[in-house]
């Protein structure tokens, strides 16, 4: 795998007639968009964020994300909390030593996501523990094309 510092700089240098660009991932390269609450620490709702700096992280998933990081792969949060959270949310990443390339805010809550791509989009739902990811054939739902053939 290519070092981070190299990822960065491609990420970084994508133009075209010296506008830049959406960057173009190298092979092999996974961008993550990773929840933060109930998914790398404790669950907290936007209600109450007093208890957003206290979070209790979960070490699996803060070893898991930082090797995915250090491997060469895009990690960002895509969090339900607001703009109004983002300073404590980076510090509290900062904190725990969390190595990351971005952060979205403001995710609608629920729970029922599905997106919508011209590329290959994979989802996994936490479950409580962050693993190794492993190949399973699953049921999945796709646009009516009229061939049926999938």
């Amino acid at each position: 795998m290519a070092n981070q510092e190299d990822i960065n700089k491609k990420l970084q240098q994508v133009t075209e007639n010296g506008e830049h660009i959406s960057p173009i991932l190298p092979s092999g390269i996974k961008n993550y968009l990773i929840d933060i609450d109930g998914t790398i620490c404790d669950d907290i709702p936007n209600e109450e964020p007093e208890r957003m700096a206290t979070a209790e992280v979960y070490p699996d998933a803060l070893d898991t994300l930082n090797r995915w990081y250090d491997e060469g792969h895009i990690i960002c949060f895509f969090t339900s909390r607001t703009e109004e959270h983002r300073k404590v949310t980076e510090d509290w990443l900062k904190k725990h030593g969390f190595k990351y390339h971005g952060m979205i805010m403001g995710k609608p809550r629920g729970g029922n996501y599905h997106w919508i791509d011209n590329h290959l989009v994979k989802a996994t739902r936490y479950r409580g523990k962050f693993t190794d990811l492993i190949e399973k054939e699953v049921t999945i739902q796709v646009f009516d094309d009229g061939k049926h053939d999938i």
